[in-house]
């Protein structure tokens, strides 16, 4: 089906959402062991995950009561009459460090305890190493404890210094409430709370298919006339930043080729193409894929747009096809205003949105009237927006060198010096 009118950018954004989050909301989730998750962010091979159910804490935290800091555990009622003019000199039993079962608290002694180690039974203080006399354990930091008897000017209160056990959390409690993206304190939580396996979504998955007989995967050696894919490397790593996972081809322009492709992608969630929509002789996407919506949108660049569905795998599954131009920068400005949203809102591993806001421009240009134009650009010293290369398609190198996208709005030809835009910071 072909598009007869052209469509503007926000609502071409409006329709990819509505077609592609619901397909997103309804994949499945999948269990994994808190183990494999470290193993492999430890590799750096890792995709960000959300959890999809509460994950609650197998033993409470802390375990047991422990110090909050270095100094001496003491019933709290042996003290009671302490004060500068009458301090109470205590006998120093044996020392609790860290990872030590101490027996119980000998009446009339105070024991040493470290930070994080267990309060004897018995005790129910905790007086800071600081506030003793002497304020040291005899033989200095690593030394060990070499002092028999230490004596203390003031009360101090029950429970003070003493981390109760379940006060942090509770066997039973959520530890990691559904749809919080796992991160470094998560996985620490989930690791001292005893959890051993997670409920986590699943990442989406997109089929990426660069379609044009003249493309080449990355690093493979060119023929005549041959260019390497830069779409589907570009995409791959901008997929995989919103927590994607992604099976990049390179697809010639051949019906049956492209059909070959689909039937072998049973478990992709998303099917994106670059290339092959706008109105050439050799348009494979939009020849072959005739059910989905062709046309165009009032942006510049990236303005011939597909949308659909297509059928994938033996399974034959019903997928959104989203259609991007095979320019490359008109594909990653798509890319960025209509799928980057919707992903990363069903991911939740990163803003749906760019950071944006206005500055003024270092210099002139000049936008079609018609349409939105989106520049490339860069910050200087003084927050001005110097534009970075043209408005052509096929300016690649010009978008890596930039770190803002300049939004130039419909019904602007042209924007002096000062002027100030609205930018999207990219890097």
């Amino acid at each position: 089906m072909t598009g007869t009118d052209r469509r503007s950018p926000a609502e071409h954004a409006a329709r990819v959402e509505a077609l592609v989050a619901p397909a997103l909301a309804a994949r499945p989730a999948e269990r994994v062991t808190v183990a494999a998750l470290l193993a492999a962010a430890a590799t750096g091979a890792t995709l960000p995950r959300r959890l999809a159910a509460d994950a609650r804490a197998v033993v409470a935290l802390p375990g047991f009561d422990n110090s909050q800091m270095d100094g001496y555990a003491v019933r709290a009622a042996d003290l009671a009459a302490a004060s500068p003019a009458a301090p109470v000199r205590q006998a120093v039993g044996p020392a609790v460090p860290a990872g030590v079962a101490p027996g119980p608290l000998v009446p009339g002694t105070a024991a040493p305890v470290m930070t994080g180690a267990p309060v004897p039974p018995g005790a129910d203080a905790v007086v800071r190493i600081e506030d003793a006399d002497p304020p040291t354990f005899g033989a200095g930091p690593g030394g060990g404890v070499t002092v028999t008897a230490v004596a203390f000017a003031a009360p101090v209160a029950p429970g003070t210094f003493v981390r109760v056990a379940g006060s942090d959390v509770a066997a039973g409690d959520v530890v990691v409430a559904a749809g919080t993206p796992l991160g470094a304190a998560q996985a620490g939580a989930l690791a001292a709370s005893g959890v051993a396996e997670v409920l986590v979504e699943r990442p989406p998955h997109v089929l990426v298919l660069s379609t044009g007989t003249e493309l080449v995967p990355a690093g493979r050696p060119l023929g005549p006339a041959q260019v390497r894919d830069a779409n589907g490397a570009a995409l791959t790593v901008g997929l995989g930043q919103v927590g994607c996972r992604v099976t990049a081809r390179v697809v010639p322009d051949d019906p049956a080729a492209l059909l070959g492709v689909l039937a072998e992608a049973g478990d992709a969630d998303v099917v994106l193409t670059t290339g092959g929509v706008s109105a050439g002789a050799y348009e494979v996407v939009r020849g072959t894929l005739d059910d989905a919506w062709f046309g165009g949108v009032a942006m510049q660049p990236g303005g011939p747009q597909g949308l659909g569905l297509v059928t994938v795998g033996d399974a034959r599954r019903v997928v959104p096809l989203v259609a991007f131009p095979g320019n490359p920068v008109s594909a990653l400005v798509s890319f960025e205003l209509f799928l980057r949203p919707v992903l990363a809102r069903a991911t939740g591993v990163a803003p749906a949105a760019r950071p944006a806001r206005r500055a003024p421009l270092a210099e002139p240009l000049d936008s079609p009237p018609a349409l939105l134009q989106v520049r490339r650009g860069r910050l200087d010293a003084d927050g001005r927006v110097r534009l970075v290369g043209g408005p052509g398609s096929h300016l690649l190198a010009h978008l890596a060198a930039a770190t803002v996208l300049v939004h130039v709005p419909a019904g602007v030809a042209r924007l002096e010096a000062g002027d100030v835009v609205d930018i999207w910071e990219i890097s």
